[in-house]
């Protein structure tokens, strides 16, 4: 795709005048660096970082029976989420495979806002509006309709506290608000993909700049970093969640992903892909499919997407997702393992790392946890 069909933020010009280095990220052009992605990463977890997410895909469903269409599109309980809760789910096919993991804001009785991946965003819009179908309930595309920018970080309340008067410490993990920051309406959501506190601020597009420009003045005294997509990435891998296309797709259902918690079987109605992940479920606690591991390096090769995971001279699994980890200071890896080598501190596994087998060691996931 050529850079000029690409869509752009309303912060387009904005990330250029800070030197960021732009890629093509699921037909956006979005900030990859400002400068040293180690740097970026480590403000987020020392201090805090501003990002630009308004590739991410917004869909808005309202109506009376607004609650029931996403009990049936969903695998989630969502008619069970209070006004102005979040709640983190998937869409899966009928056979059970992920269509994408999402966020679910409930807005109102009869509003939602869900918040699918940049490049499932499309898929998803077509899938709400074909499940709608039979229920009195509209599905919009909003995906114009917002810019998105999260502040990350332990500073990133002290932040945000200076610029709006909107409840924060009331405002709980997975709960979003209505509220004014720095003069712009928004809707302040305590949500992130950081592993660390922070809030995510939908506004305008008009907007964006204009807030952008508040918060980097606000956080200026407290070393708030503007921050691109590849930091978000080692960020989201050290805290252990999962990126679609990595360690989701539609050839896994959650319980293959080991986040069979997100299916609600008790919620009252059918819902798309119920009797395919009942066999999921079945499966999953009588044989344990590959489990989702943490490898920690020995050495200082970094692992990537598609490295075979060994041990004792056979494939026991794949990379998901790896990089080196700023944090732990050597290169981590998720990868999916035979439940027999799944277990932390399992012997002998490694990583085939173009032809050389380099020793890794399995530990539970998160790789980091912040403390409270």
């Amino acid at each position: 795709m050529s850079s000029t069909s690409l869509r752009r933020t309303a912060l387009d010009a904005l990330h250029r005048s800070l030197g960021a280095t732009m890629t093509d990220f699921a037909g956006w052009d979005m900030p990859l660096r400002y400068g040293s992605e180690r740097d970026e990463h480590l403000a987020v977890r020392t201090r805090a970082g501003l990002f630009d997410l308004s590739h991410m895909g917004e869909i808005t469903v309202t109506g009376p029976q607004a609650a029931d269409l996403l009990d049936h599109a969903l695998v989630g309980n969502i008619g069970g989420v209070r006004p102005g809760r979040a709640r983190y789910t998937m869409i899966c096919r009928e056979d059970g495979g992920i269509l994408d993991d999402l966020i679910v804001y409930r807005l109102a009785d009869t509003e939602y806002m869900v918040v699918a991946n940049a490049s499932n965003a499309q898929v998803v819009l077509d899938a709400l509006t074909e499940r709608a179908e039979g229920f009195d309930a509209a599905v919009r595309d909003d995906r114009d309709a917002y810019a998105l920018i999260a502040v990350q970080g332990p500073e990133s309340p002290g932040i945000l506290k200076s610029v709006t008067d909107a409840d924060l410490d009331g405002l709980k993990y997975y709960a979003g608000l209505p509220g004014t920051v720095a003069g712009v309406p928004a809707l302040i959501a305590r949500t992130g993909y950081t592993g660390e506190d922070g809030f995510e601020l939908f506004v305008k597009p008009e907007h964006a700049v204009e807030l952008w420009q508040a918060l980097t003045e606000a956080g200026r005294d407290v070393g708030l970093t503007p921050c691109g997509l590849s930091c978000r990435d080692t960020l989201r891998l050290e805290a252990g969640m999962p990126l679609y296309g990595h360690e989701l797709s539609t050839s896994l259902t959650p319980f293959d992903a080991g986040l069979g918690r997100v299916v609600k079987f008790e919620k009252e109605g059918d819902f798309v892909g119920r009797e395919a992940l009942r066999e999921a479920a079945e499966r999953a606690e009588s044989r344990p499919p590959r489990v989702l591991v943490g490898l920690v390096a020995e050495g200082r090769r970094v692992p990537r997407a598609g490295y075979p995971v060994v041990a004792g001279g056979e494939v026991i699994g794949e990379v998901t997702s790896g990089a080196p980890s700023p944090t732990l200071g050597k290169p981590i890896a998720m990868a999916y393992v035979d439940a027999a080598h799944a277990a932390p501190g399992s012997a002998g596994v490694g990583v085939d790392i173009r032809g050389s087998h380099e020793p890794y060691e399995v530990v539970a996931l998160p790789f980091y946890k912040r403390q409270k």
